[in-house]
């Protein structure tokens, strides 16, 4: 696929082409998580990792999964190494952000997801958004869904931030923190109990949760 500067990428997912009647059962998400130089990503903090699995009938496909590092061109922290544990040499001859994207947007569409998914979804959104807006392209209609939002539909009272604080909480498997496959098969799981839970309250459709997380959005 061929992209022309100054144009716009739109994210390959199909949620307007789901009828809302849809069960939730019947839906394919992609979970994702990113990883980059720093907190800053508004400003001069760069993509290094973007990690990313599959979920197809409530059950996370841990052998349907994507990753790629990201090469920043500029150095990263020690900090951000120790953190991450993501080197130099390990995104050196990695794709640039715009092609990591790319090739993730592709993995999203042989799949045919309705959304995608991840743990405070907007800081990813914003990571690919400037991104994007670096190599002169717009982002377009990338829909998710923030597990964030979906836990205030179920537990309100939850006030934490951290997913594995989350995952603790709702009893599910957490992986390597701070790894963007990591996170995302952490936030895949923690996803799938909530899914369960939605279910168990009464959800049953595409379009009730959407509105379930739509309502939890807008009372925060």
């Amino acid at each position: 696929m061929v992209f022309r500067k100054k144009a716009m990428m739109s994210c390959p997912v199909s949620y307007q082409s789901i009828p809302l009647s849809t069960p939730v059962e019947d839906l394919t998400f992609i979970v994702f998580d990113t990883e980059t130089t720093g907190f800053n990503v508004g400003a001069n903090d760069r993509l290094i990792e973007i990690g990313a699995v599959c979920i197809q009938g409530l059950k996370v496909l841990e052998e349907d999964t994507f990753q790629t590092y990201v090469n920043p061109k500029r150095q990263i922290s020690q900090e951000i190494t120790q953190l991450t544990s993501i080197t130099q040499e390990k995104v050196e001859t990695a794709p640039k952000a715009l092609q990591a994207i790319e090739k993730f947007f592709q993995y999203v569409k042989i799949r045919e997801a309705v959304s995608l998914v991840g743990h405070y979804v907007s800081f990813d959104h914003l990571v690919f958004t400037n991104e994007l807006k670096r190599a002169k392209f717009t982002l377009k209609e990338m829909h998710t869904l923030d597990t964030l939002d979906l836990i205030g539909y179920i537990a309100p009272s939850y006030d934490m931030r951290d997913l594995e604080r989350y995952a603790r909480a709702f009893g599910t498997r957490m992986y390597d923190r701070h790894s963007a496959i990591g996170d995302a098969l952490t936030t895949a799981f923690l996803f799938t109990e909530l899914l369960h839970l939605f279910r168990m309250r009464g959800g049953n459709t595409w379009g009730e949760l959407i509105q379930a997380v739509s309502k939890s959005s807008s009372s925060t």
